[in-house]
C-alpha cells in the first residue's frame, strides 16, 4: 500500500480534520534561519490539522468567566497531545518504510528572544495547500478559518505534494485587527518575503496572555482565532 495513503488513513483514522503534504525546498532558506539546519535539510512535510471545538471557542468573548477559560486551556492542550501522538504514529510508519522523520511539537517554544517554535506549522499547512496566512499571522481554513491546531511531520519520503498556496481571501476584513485588546497586529497583509514583526508584535500578545488573573497564572484570548468570518460561517 502507497505511503502517502498509508499515512492520510492514519489521520483521518486518529480524528485528523485537515491533512497535506508541501514541498519545502523553496522555503529552505527560511526554515534555516529559524530552526537551523536540523529542520532544513528535510524537503518535505505533513502536515496535520485538528479543529477546536465551536462550542468552546464561541464562548471566548465570555473569556473572563473562569468556567470558559479553563475549558478553553484544556481543548488547546488536549489537542496538541492528540496532535503530538499523532505525528509521533506517522514518523514511525515512515521509518519503518526506510526514510529519515522528525516529528515537530506541537506547541513547544525554542526561541525565547523570537517567541518562536523551532519549525513553522502554518508554513507547512500554507505550502501543502491547506489555508492562507491571515492579517492575524493564523493560518485561514476556506473550511474552519483559524480555528485549527496544527503539527508537523518532516521527512526525505518521496511523499506526493497535496496542493498549491491558497490565495489570501482576508480582502478588507480588520475584524482580527480590531479585536485584539493589545493591538498587537498591524493590518498589514501577508507578505512570504517580510518578516513577521510588520504584520505582528509577539510580544505584546505574550505580555498579554501570561498576566495573571485572580482565579490562574495566566490570561486566556483566542477572540482572533473566535472573530475571523471563515470560521464563524
Amino acid at each position: 500500500m502507497q505511503l502517502d495513503y498509508r499515512l492520510k488513513i492514519m489521520s483521518e483514522h486518529e480524528g485528523a480534520d485537515f491533512f497535506g503534504v508541501a514541498d519545502l525546498s523553496h522555503a529552505a532558506e527560511a526554515i534555516k534561519e529559524q530552526g537551523g539546519l536540523l529542520c532544513s535539510k528535510y524537503p518535505k512535510a505533513v502536515s496535520i490539522g485538528i479543529k477546536l471545538p465551536d462550542a468552546i471557542v464561541d464562548e471566548l468573548p465570555n473569556r473572563d468567566n473562569p468556567a470558559v477559560a479553563v475549558n478553553y486551556r484544556h481543548a488547546y492542550d488536549i489537542t496538541n497531545l492528540r496532535l503530538d501522538l499523532l505525528t509521533s504514529k506517522l514518523a514511525s510508519i515512515i521509518q519503518q518504510d526506510g526514510y529519515k522523520a522528525l516529528a515537530v511539537p506541537a506547541s513547544e517554544r525554542y526561541d525565547n528572544e523570537r517567541i518562536c517554535a523551532v519549525f513553522s506549522h502554518k508554513l507547512a499547512a500554507n505550502l501543502a495547500g491547506l489555508g492562507w496566512i491571515g492579517k492575524s499571522c493564523l493560518l485561514v481554513t476556506p473550511e474552519a478559518g483559524p480555528r485549527v491546531r496544527w503539527s508537523t511531520v518532516l521527512t526525505d519520503a518521496p511523499l506526493i505534494v497535496t496542493g498549491e498556496r491558497v490565495d489570501v481571501k482576508c480582502g478588507e476584513c480588520r475584524e482580527c485587527v480590531d479585536i485584539c485588546p493589545v493591538s498587537a497586529f498591524t493590518g498589514e497583509s501577508f507578505r512570504e518575503n517580510e518578516p513577521r514583526e510588520v504584520r505582528y508584535d509577539a510580544r505584546k500578545c505574550e505580555k498579554y496572555l501570561y498576566s495573571s488573573k485572580d482565579h490562574c497564572d495566566w490570561n486566556v484570548c483566542g477572540l482572533c482565532i473566535y472573530v475571523c468570518p471563515h470560521g464563524k460561517k
